[in-house]
């Protein structure tokens, strides 16, 4: 039995993807990964799932996250299967999922509760109500501004601003006069 092609960015999604598969012969999972500090934690897991999955053998393809992005995305977009599972970050998800290229994970074993998830990372992961990868890690961004700056433009910064007001901020900002 093949394996569903399934793109994750989660060491909790990896168990999960392999156990889709319900192979019934030795079965190797090419994994292509960033090299980063938690994807090579991530790979430190191996020993533990390859005792719970004795059948199974994992292979991992680590590589810078420019070429990676590259790889994986030919890779995905023309079909080749060279890769069974792949860290993807949330830009790729919804487009991936979009086209068709990634399996959802709503359907996931009990014990994996999706509800775990802060909202925020599990919106950025899906697509039309459907979870489409799991977290390794997640990131944040913030803006830090100065008010006496912002106030001085006549701005106020919105709860959630966008970033075309962002660079109009900065713009009106800006002391031309006196820029380096």
């Amino acid at each position: 039995m093949t394996m569903k092609r399934t793109l994750l960015n989660s060491a909790i999604g990896l168990g999960l993807a392999v156990g889709f598969s319900a192979a019934a012969h030795a079965e190797t999972l090419t994994i292509a990964t960033v090299n980063n500090g938690d994807m090579i934690r991530m790979q430190g897991l191996t020993e533990d799932f390859t005792a719970k999955n004795p059948d199974i053998t994992l292979e991992w393809v680590t590589l810078e996250e420019n070429v990676l992005r590259q790889k994986v995305t030919t890779d995905i977009a023309t079909k080749g299967g060279q890769f069974d599972i792949m860290t993807i970050g949330t830009y790729e998800v919804p487009i991936w999922a979009k086209q068709g290229w990634l399996t959802s994970l709503n359907d996931l074993p009990a014990e994996w509760d999706k509800g775990d998830l802060l909202p925020a990372i599990a919106g950025g992961l899906s697509v039309e109500g459907e979870l489409y990868a799991a977290p390794f890690y997640g990131e944040s961004s913030m803006v830090m501004y100065r008010k006496d700056l912002m106030e001085k433009a006549g701005l106020t910064m919105p709860d959630a601003p966008t970033w075309a007001f962002i660079k109009e901020a900065a713009a009106a900002m800006t002391d031309k006069a006196n820029e380096v």
